[in-house]
């Protein structure tokens, strides 16, 4: 075994020039995005931290209700951002939420066209299914450092961390929707005289819908998963307490945070979660 690990292949070496190669001649690249990225997360954490919390309150129960049309939901949520805003973390959750929803945005956008082409092109499909294997089964800590050299410290390499690791559910799932549409359907639509972006936004899409949704809540779920891993490179939100609160052994602390961040993810899978029988 030692003449092979004497003839080791310089990957390491390999993956560090390329990087540096990026960091000098690509950096203006890097900039705008982090720039784009930077203004949605402040957009966002605008529109949360700039009401009273009771006002989000409000306006969260009237949109539970209003997707629902049921008072335990409603009260459900209610109660959950209650309890959060009871236990002082109102400020970092909605830093987390920035992060997920900035996060969910970027993954959809990207995700369900490259979805749509998978399930229009199976080469394409077949060729970009191990990336998305690769993207969500090697470690986190390892992208983490070259989204920390290209981005620097902030919400923005751990913004870039989480779309890595969330965005192959919706480009999965967009693609079993769109590919598994009846055939019945597609040849109902031709019939009728649908051309190609026809059958798409007509026929596809709407039947590919739930999962779509599917993919939707999956990203989100998953965004959340990485809300702590995100601390690690600066990121605000829950995760910096929970961060805390592991270093110093501090279990009050550790369980309310998690309490708060169960609560969360309950209330965004509720939200977009399409409920059987067609009612949301």
């Amino acid at each position: 075994m030692d003449w092979l690990t004497e003839h080791k292949l310089p990957i390491g070496k390999w993956a560090k020039a390329f990087f540096d190669w990026l960091t000098v001649n690509a950096a203006w690249i890097f900039d705008g995005i982090s720039i784009f990225l930077e203004s949605l997360i402040d957009g966002i954490l605008w529109l949360l931290q700039t009401p009273h919390p009771l006002i989000i309150v409000a306006i969260a129960a009237g949109i539970g209700f209003a997707v629902h049309r049921t008072i335990a939901f409603t009260a459900f949520v209610v109660l959950a951002l209650l309890l959060t805003i009871n236990q002082g973390y109102w400020e970092e959750t909605t830093e987390t939420l920035a992060l997920v929803l900035a996060a969910a945005v970027v993954c959809m956008v990207a995700g369900v066209p490259i979805g749509v082409l998978g399930a229009h092109n199976p080469r394409f499909y077949a060729a970009i299914r191990p990336v998305l294997d690769l993207m969500q089964t090697i470690p986190t800590f390892v992208y983490l450092i070259p989204a920390l050299i290209l981005f620097g410290l902030g919400m923005v390499p751990g913004l870039i961390a989480t779309v890595i690791f969330a965005i192959p559910a919706p480009i999965r799932l967009t693609q079993l929707g769109v590919s598994s549409t009846p055939k019945a359907l597609l040849e109902a639509g031709e019939a009728f005289g649908a051309t190609k972006s026809q059958l798409l936004w007509k026929v596809e899409l709407p039947y590919a819908l739930p999962q779509i949704m599917a993919g939707l809540t999956q990203t989100i779920m998953l965004s959340l998963s990485m809300v702590v891993i995100a601390a690690l490179v600066g990121a605000d939100g829950l995760g910096v307490p929970t961060l805390r609160a592991l270093n110093t052994v501090n279990i009050a602390q550790g369980f309310e945070v998690g309490v708060c961040i169960v609560l969360i993810a309950i209330v965004l899978d509720r939200f977009f979660r399409k409920e059987e029988g067609g009612k949301r």
